[in-house]
């Protein structure tokens, strides 16, 4: 067993099927499939069940995952430590996180970092606040920002702000006359309720005020549920992070009382964190103030 193997192993259940591994490592399908094998021979266990629809962890494959990734971390810990030590600036981070914060406040820590460290290859995975929250207790990504703070013993989490929410209406409604929007003004209102991970805490704000508005439709995609607004098809509460640019034909108030989610970025524990995922941490911080 060596560490191609892992990662060839890794990279084929991150991308759910051999071809398209093959494509992000530059190798034949049969190149992975062969590593596989030889892996799994070495080790004594099947790892993955292939089929008609692609391939999946069997039982024993997702006891070991996790011990995998932690041997590809800690060698890429090494990797950076000895980089350190050099004066070279080298190594690899992955980072999850939702859409809107990705769209709004990721490039601006992106453009600090790369900044003072121009050699460091970077990844991005997007998902929603449970998968990101996943991903860095299994090592799939190193730094995670999410709104969602489990409280997990085996993770560390640093508060970075607090996105406030607000009302989104058409321009022809009759709300639209008032400065801000007591939320007991929604009462029974059509309403299109976002469904990308913030509507458990505007679900929760909503039965706070004992205020139940006509839920006409439930939606992802922040980009279509202001469209949907626009046509008049209900109003809206939205993170102001996931306010497009153009917001031609509705219009934007504030609540009473002023919810809001905290963004925060969780990571396994700072000691077993490689030295430049240290640092990007450090630049989150700047970039957000929070030193």
């Amino acid at each position: 067993m060596n560490l191609f193997q892992i990662e060839v192993f890794i990279k084929v259940v991150d991308e759910g099927n051999f071809t398209r591994a093959g494509e992000q490592l530059g190798m034949t399908q049969s190149g992975i499939s062969h590593n596989i094998s030889s892996l799994e021979s070495e080790l004594g266990i099947v790892l993955l069940n292939r089929g008609r629809n692609g391939i999946s962890l069997t039982d024993s494959g997702e006891r070991i995952i996790r011990n995998m990734r932690n041997i590809i971390s800690e060698a890429e810990s090494i990797k950076q430590e000895t980089a350190s030590i050099l004066g070279i600036e080298k190594g690899r981070i992955r980072v999850g996180s939702f859409s809107s914060f990705s769209s709004k406040m990721l490039p601006r820590i992106m453009s600090a970092f790369r900044k003072e460290f121009k050699g460091i290859e970077v990844e991005f995975y997007e998902g929603s606040y449970q998968q990101i929250t996943r991903w860095v207790e299994e090592g799939k990504v190193d730094v995670g920002f999410t709104s969602l703070n489990n409280s997990t013993a085996n993770l560390e989490y640093i508060s970075l702000v607090n996105d406030k929410f607000v009302i989104i209406l058409p321009n022809n409604h009759h709300l639209k006359e008032f400065e801000q929007i007591n939320v007991k003004d929604i009462q029974g209102e059509d309403f299109i309720m976002p469904r990308s991970g913030c509507e458990i805490s505007i679900k929760t704000f909503l039965k706070e005020h004992d205020v139940s508005p006509n839920v006409q439709f439930s939606v992802a995609d922040n980009q279509t549920i202001i469209a949907m607004v626009r046509e008049g098809l209900g109003i809206t509460i939205i993170p102001e992070l996931a306010l497009p640019d153009d917001l031609q034909g509705a219009t934007v108030k504030p609540l009473l009382p002023e919810p809001s989610r905290e963004i925060i970025v969780v990571t396994r524990p700072k000691k077993t964190l490689p030295p430049v995922v240290r640092e990007f941490i450090n630049t989150i911080k700047k970039c957000t103030n929070i030193l």
